[in-house]
């Protein structure tokens, strides 16, 4: 055995995985009663800046010292590690998040559980290990993220642990979450089974309202019963995301998904139910998320097309081909045909986030894809000869696209 007399156990997700006959995505393992130079001797390669962690010299999987944690300042990073031979196995786990995280496996695959983990994977219970999971703010993203993993195998948040989340909320500790940190955990939750748990766990404990207020605000804010029979806004966000999943999206659709009807938070009760111009007055909302969240620039494009516009594509057979070529153009389809694809799977979702309507054809998404690949196809020779004349190329270069648009458009008149 290359770990050459330590003694090692597996930890973490890789046995909680396991014991939910689940894959296995990466290994964690905890080595007790042994030395830095003890690992370093065993051929094993020193890697943590501020806790002993060692990459096995065959696999490269890590391989941590036993340790403690000790809160000494406000946020996750605020924490002293203490690393010993003379930690314990049971020590290292109780500073774990979750109970079902915090079971461990020897060499002969003997579980080790002195926190109840079993009994709560048997349960389907997300539990703390302890009262210190105050402590770390982030580890309140990750429980909801747990929950929206696991929601479809029934797993819910347990309410004493519901109970400390909240304590960590009102504490202040999720503003000292860095941006990046909150982002990912965002990402990571979007791409689950089940994402909108995530946005619900959040709300339930108050760290949505901290983290995301934009979206938050929705809940209560009523819209159309024809076109919205959930009423609430904030619930056709929670149906729009579990569509975006269903439809296995890819991650930038879905967070414009969560994104889209920002604008409804802003209409004026004399408005409601409806929400005139809430498209428009959505994108400023969606930049200062993403600029706030820093989200690559790629998906906070596609969310602002995606607000912007998502009406447009419900109505799509509604629209003139010159309105049609507005749209293809304003949503940069020509040059980016792959964003443009998420584009109209977002709004699908959208559309179909609702009841009754979640299983509808939306031909809209196939028309429109047809007509921009029309649109790129055109033959501008015509129009590029006339170069001289800088407007009359112009408008040449307009009415082939739409005498384009207006061919595929006659297609699905003549096929319906």
């Amino acid at each position: 055995m290359p770990e050459s007399g330590l003694t090692v156990f597996l930890v973490g997700g890789a046995v909680r995985d396991q014991l939910l006959d689940r894959p296995v995505k990466d290994r964690d393992w905890v080595v007790v009663g042994a030395t830095p130079d003890q690992m370093i001797n065993a051929g094993y390669r020193p890697v943590g800046k501020d806790f002993p962690v060692f990459l096995h010299p065959d696999t490269h999987e890590e391989y941590a010292l036993a340790r403690t944690e000790r809160k000494s300042g406000r946020g996750y990073s605020g924490f002293v590690v203490h690393a010993d031979p003379d930690v314990t196995l049971e020590d290292d786990l109780l500073r774990r998040d979750l109970t079902i995280n915090a079971i461990a496996m020897d060499a002969g695959g003997d579980l080790v559980d002195p926190y109840g983990g079993l009994d709560d994977i048997r349960d389907r219970l997300l539990r703390h290990v302890s009262e210190a999971f105050v402590e770390d703010p982030l580890r309140v993203l990750r429980v909801a993220r747990f929950a929206a993993r696991y929601h479809h195998l029934g797993f819910t948040v347990a309410d004493e642990t519901l109970d400390l989340m909240r304590r960590c909320v009102d504490a202040g500790e999720m503003e000292h979450l860095v941006a990046e940190r909150v982002f990912q955990e965002l990402c990571g939750a979007l791409s689950e089974q089940d994402p909108q748990v995530f946005v619900q766990v959040l709300r339930a404990c108050g760290a949505l309202a901290r983290l995301l207020p934009e979206v938050d605000v929705l809940y209560g804010i009523d819209q159309d019963a024809k076109w919205h029979p959930e009423i609430d806004t904030g619930i056709h966000i929670e149906m729009v995301l579990k569509q975006s999943a269903t439809m296995d999206l890819p991650l930038a659709a879905r967070f414009a998904a969560l994104l889209h009807d920002l604008g409804k938070g802003l209409t004026d009760n004399a408005d409601l139910p409806h929400h005139p111009g809430h498209e428009a007055s959505g994108v400023p909302l969606v930049k200062a998320v993403c600029q706030r969240l820093k989200a690559p620039r790629k998906m906070q494009q596609l969310s602002e097309h995606v607000t912007a516009h998502h009406l447009s594509v419900h109505t799509a057979f509604e629209l003139t081909a010159e309105q049609v070529l507005q749209l293809i153009q304003a949503t940069d389809a020509q040059r980016k045909p792959e964003q443009f694809e998420q584009f109209l799977l977002a709004c699908e979702a959208d559309s179909r986030g609702r009841p009754v309507f979640e299983n509808r054809d939306y031909p809209q998404r196939t028309y429109l894809s047809e007509a921009a690949e029309a649109v790129r196809q055109c033959d501008l020779s015509e129009a590029l000869a006339l170069k001289d004349n800088h407007q009359a190329m112009l408008e040449a270069m307009t009415t082939l696209r739409v005498t384009a648009i207006e061919r595929v458009l006659d297609r699905w008149h003549l096929d319906s």
